[in-house]
């Protein structure tokens, strides 16, 4: 039946139509709704449909049928708006205006559909983008003189100008052209006037409290572009600070308010914001009376009222980072300043994390700023990175001296006070993996939450920069919340918590003798305290907290060996301690020392009768009981650390037996029972030892390096017979099972034995120094059971390891490797594309893995590549090519890397020609495809190195031959390579890109050969071409200009470098010798 509405041979019929959409948003059976929405979906695709709006708006009964015929409408004003004759075109306008001017005069009419109008309001704005003001040059003067004839119309006609400023000023971008924004944007500010005159007039006529907040609203998003006369020389200001104490307009009052707070125009209008801010918070001392606390009242108070604190802070800090210094200048002006920074330290501690961003961000920028004048007053003699933390509160005289002082005296009171707003409110670092869940108890964190980790580190900088501005006050805070913890008036989780990150992130802000002081009354403290508390939970909570700040602090636990050893064998205490999360925090904690003051462990301190190591290798069996395996491989891996610091190669050693003693032991019984019955090595228990002692390996070799050659020669060769087994074991499963015996725990547990023992080789050979030894002892052994098992093996039981230890040996042993590429290509070349070539989904790790193989022979073995036959050449360049079309960056980026660096050996080679020749144009066009689709747009910087390349090719002299087909055209079709390539890529990008006019074309590739030895303007043309070809208009292009956002980032590195403490200690690349 409702197939009758497809037919536009007949009369539409409304009510069928009311009936079939009452059908898709009813409650009837599956079918019937997915009916409907197939004959609704049908219709609205039909290109004549528009014409049947107007019928259904005018008899319509179904509010939902009405918004399904202006969707409809909205549709074709967006998209084929201009090719309508414009007798339509002028009858949708008039019909839509005559019916928003019907609906909106009324005032029943216009509260009960009220949803309708707005939608016929979108519609209209639709329409003024493409008429107005070319072919609708009276809409604004119309509208105005409309306003004024009834209040309810001029609510609406506020309602149009409000959604108009925004599509204009908010929403344009890749939705008009840059011409027809400017076109608006021009109309809209040169009849301005005709707006203003309106909206003065509303605000101070009206009685009407909905036509009054709509004009607020209005105004509000005008207010960021209209001209500043508008603002500053009539009298709104002075309208909306009388708006400002009325409740109901309070609000928007507030948001247009801080619209004007934003604005700054040099020092022209300073004295009318000292009288704005004056005024306002005159006002603001009735409506919230200082001393009222303010998170409470947030609490307690309605939405209205939360909104109106929110937009309380985003006016305060608008307004100061505009205007703070013209509030600095008088005593007058200075006391009004500091009272809105009281408010708004009061409304950084209310419970909400917008609003706390909204202040923190502020404060961030304010003591930053505040930092770098101190910085730049201090007279050039004393100026050091270190030069703030001495002296500053002397003043040096008058001049400079005494206005350094001027801003930090005004200060002093609100930056205590904000120390302590960060000292109470202090996010959880990274390190912390000791959480309170929602019902209070004390868990293991099981997720990251990258807001915090984001809120943490701007915190921490902050209060980095308040440290410098205050030792002394930073330090005194920071006790006397200590010493309330520590006498129970403030004891709770969260408060030591917030404190103990605090003082953690403060590391590396202090002169060491400040810093050793400080430490020394924090640490006592806090061994104390976990002394006297009582209770599991309150303990976890502790020893998480000492964990966290002694890691910070490597200087000074450096610099106290007594104090480092107190740390480390109340570490080893908490390893014994089962509450979730403090063992791998206590294990984690104990690397992160370790690998900071590694040398202090294995010299004889002081006072000591053998170094520290021996102690701990003789305890570490009771040490190590409580662990679970993954924390025992963290701790062998910080004693690893330790023993690789021991300078005598004989003592070493004898350390590293003594560590991996335990592990041998169950070694050598396993391969001692296996030699009876191999059947031993099949059991589930046995593969997991087997698995435990390996990772245990892996974890030594990657702290020891070098040094760890005496402990896997003992097991090599054993654990290479291990993995030839285990291979042909999960062959034969797979083979009986079938594909999804590879699924099964059985085969996964063996695999994991296989994955691991790759990984210790690789981590081996990765981490040693010497090369000729792996080559003559570790290769040769490993071919067979490693590199034929893999070509012997089904698809599913290859371990894409294999891949990356063998570009890991290539990169190591570079041109030794050369006689064996031809081995190492014939085992997994043709097979591993076969696997990774029928799709872009599956194998996903043998991928990246083939790709940087391949990448690794190119860099060291090149030669080796002229040795394949050109069907074997013709694959390797069909894999780059693969690679770099691939949508994963990671395997798009190494293609691409791959690719730059045959081209740049090839052109050295004596088969220069014959290269170029088979593949010069096959790479040009596949480089252009990849660069102008849209979704490789992060390999931009390698898409342009290449092109660059292949353009500076062609006339380099490196090429003799022809690049063109000579048994097709001649050999003189072309003066030289470098017309034929100029032609060629004319026609490439002329039929590729249909839209450009040829000249564009032309003009972009002459200019691709004019700039192809200065890459800076290369890279421009590129740049211009794909924002120009429309492909790229309407997206986010951020990662076209990656490269420079990259060099961004390194000068904030090397400027937080500058700033001790900014970089914490803790992070920093062995920068501080141990010694």
């Amino acid at each position: 039946m409702a197939e009758k509405l497809l037919d536009f041979t007949q009369p539409f019929d409304v009510g069928l139509l009311d009936a079939t959409v009452a059908a898709f948003y009813g409650t009837g059976s599956k079918d019937e709704r997915a009916a409907a929405e197939r004959i609704l979906r049908q219709l609205q695709e039909h290109p004549d449909t528009w014409t049947r709006v107007v019928t259904i708006l005018q008899n319509s009964g179904n509010l939902n049928s009405k918004f399904y015929a202006l969707q409809v409408l909205e549709g074709v004003i967006k998209y084929r708006w201009n090719a309508l004759p414009m007798e339509q075109r002028d009858g949708i306008k008039n019909y839509i205006s005559d019916l928003i001017v019907q609906l909106s005069s009324n005032e029943s009419s216009f509260r009960h559909e009220r949803l309708y109008v707005n939608k016929l309001n979108i519609i209209l704005v639709q329409v003024l983008k493409h008429e107005w003001p070319a072919r609708w040059p009276r809409f604004i003067p119309d509208l105005v003189s409309a306003a004024k004839s009834s209040e309810t119309l001029c609510e609406n006609c506020m309602v149009i100008l409000k959604l108009l400023s925004e599509e204009v000023f908010d929403f344009s971008r890749g939705e008009m052209t840059q011409n027809k924004i400017k076109e608006l944007k021009h109309s809209l500010n040169s009849e301005f006037q005709l707006i203003h005159e309106l909206c003065q007039y509303v605000l101070s006529v009206s009685q009407r409290p909905e036509l009054i907040r709509a004009t607020l609203a209005t105004l509000h998003a005008f207010l960021s572009w209209i001209p500043l006369g508008y603002i500053f020389e009539s009298s709104l200001l002075e309208t909306l600070l009388k708006l400002f104490p009325i409740v109901a307009y309070r609000n928007l009052a507030l948001q247009c308010l801080t619209e004007v707070a934003v604005l700054s125009f040099g020092d022209f209008y300073d004295a009318q914001f000292i009288k704005l801010y004056t005024i306002f918070m005159a006002q603001l001392q009735i409506i919230l009376p200082p001393g009222t606390h303010i998170p409470e009242a947030y609490g307690s108070g309605s939405d209205e009222d939360q909104a109106f604190i929110q937009n309380l802070a985003l006016f305060f800090t608008s307004f100061y980072k505009s205007h703070i210094g013209v509030m600095e200048a008088t005593p007058e002006n200075q006391s009004v300043l500091l009272m809105g920074l009281d408010y708004l330290i009061g409304i950084s501690y209310v419970d909400d994390t917008e609003v706390f961003k909204v202040c923190l961000d502020y404060w961030n920028s304010l003591v930053c700023d505040l930092f770098q004048s101190e910085c730049n007053m201090e007279t050039p003699a004393t100026a050091s990175p270190l030069g703030l933390q001495v002296g500053l509160g002397v003043t040096m005289g008058d001049g400079l001296g005494s206005q350094l002082s001027h801003r930090k005296q005004l200060y002093s009171g609100p930056l205590s006070k904000l120390r302590l707003l960060m000292i109470s409110r202090m996010a959880k670092p990274e390190e912390v993996l000791i959480v309170e869940d929602e019902n209070g108890n004390i868990v293991r964190e099981t997720m990251k939450d990258n807001d915090v980790l984001v809120q943490y580190k701007i915190m921490r900088e902050t209060l980095i920069y308040l440290s410098h501005l205050d030792h002394e006050d930073t330090e005194q805070q920071m006790l006397k919340k200590l010493n309330k913890q520590l006498n129970g008036e403030e004891w709770a989780w969260n408060n030591l918590n917030t404190l103990c990150w605090a003082i953690g992130s403060i590391s590396g802000s202090m002169v060491e003798d400040q810093e050793n002081r400080f430490l020394v009354t924090v640490i006592r403290d806090l061994l104390n305290l976990c002394e006297i508390t009582k209770g599991k939970d309150n303990k976890a909570v502790i020893a998480s907290n000492i964990m966290y700040v002694v890691g910070q602090y490597p200087r000074f636990l450096r610099a106290h060996w007594k104090f480092l050893k107190t740390v480390v064998i109340k570490l080893f205490e908490f390893m014994h301690e089962t509450h979730p999360g403090v063992q791998d925090m206590a294990c984690d904690t104990f690397l992160k020392i370790v690998q900071k003051c590694r040398r202090k462990f294995v010299i004889l301190q002081v006072g000591e009768t053998e170094p520290f190591v021996c102690e701990l290798l003789k305890g570490l069996p009771t040490t190590i009981l409580d662990l679970e395996s993954h924390q025992i491989h963290t701790f062998y891996e910080a004693v690893g650390f330790m023993i690789q610091a021991e300078g005598d190669l004989q003592r070493r050693d004898e350390y590293l037996q003594k560590l991996m003693e335990l592990p041998n032991q169950r070694w050598a019984e396993i391969i001692g029972q296996a030699r009876q019955s191999v059947d031993y090595l099949k059991t589930q228990d046995i593969i997991k030892a087997v698995l435990n002692i390996l990772q245990t390996n892996t974890s030594v070799a990657s702290s020891l390096g070098q040094a760890f050659l005496s402990q896997i020669s003992l097991i090599y060769l054993d654990m290479l017979n291990v993995y030839r087994m285990y291979s042909e074991l999960i062959s034969s499963s797979i083979a009986d099972g079938g594909p999804y015996a590879s699924r099964t725990a059985y085969v996964k547990l063996l695999r994991s034995v296989k994955r691991e023992t790759l990984k210790l080789v690789e981590t081996f050979v990765d981490k040693a120094e010497d090369t000729e030894l792996i080559a003559k002892q570790f290769v040769p052994a490993m071919m067979d059971p490693i590199l034929g098992d893999y070509a012997r093996n089904v698809s599913d039981a290859r371990e894409s390891e294999v891949l990356s230890l063998f570009a890991t040996i290539i990169n190591k042993l570079k041109v030794a490797m050369i006689e064996d590429v031809p081995r190492i290509f014939e085992a997994v070349f043709a097979c591993t594309l076969e696997m990774i070539t029928k799709n872009f989904e599956d194998y996903p790790e043998h991928r990246l893995k083939f790709f940087s193989l391949l990448r690794a022979i190119a860099s060291h073995c090149f030669r080796a590549l002229f040795t394949l036959s050109s069907q074997q050449l013709k694959l390797v360049m069909d894999s780059i090519i693969w690679a770099f079309r691939h949508t994963e960056r990671n395997v798009a980026e190494t293609g691409l890397n791959l690719l730059l660096e045959m081209l740049t050996n090839f052109q050295a080679s004596e088969f220069c020609n014959q290269f170029h020749q088979t593949y010069f144009l096959t790479i040009e066009q596949e480089i252009f495809a990849v660069l102008t689709d849209t979704f490789h747009k992060p390999g931009f910087k390698l898409h342009v190195l290449i092109l660059q390349h292949l353009f500076c090719l062609v006339d380099s002299g490196a090429l003799t031959q022809p690049l063109w087909d000579v048994s097709a055209l001649g050999a003189a079709a072309y003066p030289s390579n470098m017309n034929f390539v100029r032609d060629y890529t004319i026609k490439l990008l002329g039929s590729s890109f249909p839209n450009m006019t040829p000249l564009e074309v032309t003009t972009f590739v002459n200019g691709l050969f004019e700039t192809r030895n200065d890459l800076g303007a290369f890279k421009n043309q590129l740049r211009d071409f794909l924002i120009q070809s429309k492909e790229f208009s309407a997206q986010d292009n951020k990662d076209l200009y990656a490269e420079e956002a990259a060099a961004q980032r390194e000068a904030e590195r090397r400027r937080m470098l500058t700033i001790p403490g900014l970089i914490a200690p803790s992070e920093l690349q062995d920068e501080m010798v141990d010694t």
